[in-house]
């Protein structure tokens, strides 16, 4: 374990902003739970805002590794949400502009019927999609919402579940979609331009064992609980990121799928999910010719 970082493999290459991009393969360090020895598997949880007075905002630690990620740029075609769980679309049209994130109802007036059409358009079999919220982060002092340097999922398969039962407002509608396929597809891009510091990783899913790497985590909400997944870390795993994406390209992650390991033509599975995390490029930080990450991630329900 460590957290010293180093450069495997540099180049820079000039995007159309004419910004530094660094490309290729990444030591870097992401953080990954590490469970106190005297917390059950089975109990942990993290208080999304201040806990109750005496309790500890979560009963577990995050611990930097240090983490080979191999840049996909170039390859990024061949993955596919039934068999990585994240997919990039690219030439994108939208109708937003830097100004419309500003403003919560603005997204989602512009850009919320965007996504509906972009993953009904792109996700094979898809027939309803449900938006289910939002959120802008942006990298620097005084931002809301950071970037997340923490390898995650979002939801747990029950917490994807009973997101079905909070957001379809027809109960006895919510419980037929319930029989179909359901997925939660976060569709995420970056809104300055050209992502060059803070990208995001993503495990490959097919160095990921669920029995070994992942647990849930119960999320704490002032007002319910949700469970996410939290991810241990094996010198097994293999992690990648899409150097440089752009404005004009989508990343579809997906978190949760119902056919999770059905079985696919070419003698695969379906893949449920792929574990996350953003990290810090030390080829690229403010101030060195780098600029600070800002993106916007749509979270979907998407149904058949």
């Amino acid at each position: 374990m460590s957290t010293t970082t180093t450069t495997t493999t540099t180049t820079q290459l000039q995007t159309t902003e004419d910004v530094p991009v660094p490309r290729g393969s990444i030591n870097a360090t992401i953080s990954f739970v590490v469970p106190w020895p005297t917390t059950p598997l089975d109990q942990l949880y993290n208080y999304v805002e201040d806990p109750p007075t005496g309790t500890p905002k979560l009963n577990f630690d995050e611990v930097p590794f240090q983490v080979n990620i191999t840049d996909a740029r170039g390859t990024e075609d061949k993955y596919t949400l039934d068999e990585n769980a994240f997919a990039v679309l690219k030439d994108v049209h939208t109708d937003t502009s830097y100004q419309t994130y500003d403003d919560d109802k603005e997204v989602e007036r512009v850009y919320y019927p965007e996504v509906e059409k972009l993953l009904l358009d792109n996700v094979p079999g898809a027939h309803k999609v449900v938006i289910f919220d939002h959120t802008i982060r942006r990298q620097g002092p005084g931002a809301a919402r950071q970037p997340v340097n923490r390898a995650h999922v979002d939801q747990s398969a029950a917490a994807a579940a009973e997101r079905v039962r909070l957001h379809v407002s027809d109960k006895a509608e919510a419980e037929e979609l319930l029989k179909g396929r359901f997925r939660i597809i976060n569709v995420w891009r970056p809104i300055n331009g050209t992502v060059v510091s803070a990208p995001l990783a993503l495990a490959d899913v097919k160095s990921i064992v669920p029995e070994r790497d992942l647990v849930n985590i119960q999320h704490r909400y002032p007002h319910r609980n949700g469970e996410i997944m939290g991810v241990f870390h094996s010198d097994e795993q293999r992690w990648l990121y899409i150097s440089g994406l752009q404005n004009e390209e989508r990343l579809l992650l997906k978190c949760a799928d119902s056919a999770e390991g059905t079985a696919l033509g070419d003698g695969g599975v379906v893949a449920g999910r792929a574990p996350h995390s953003a990290f810090v490029d030390p080829r690229s930080v403010e101030g060195q010719g780098g600029k600070p990450r800002e993106s916007i991630e749509v979270r979907t329900l998407v149904f058949g």
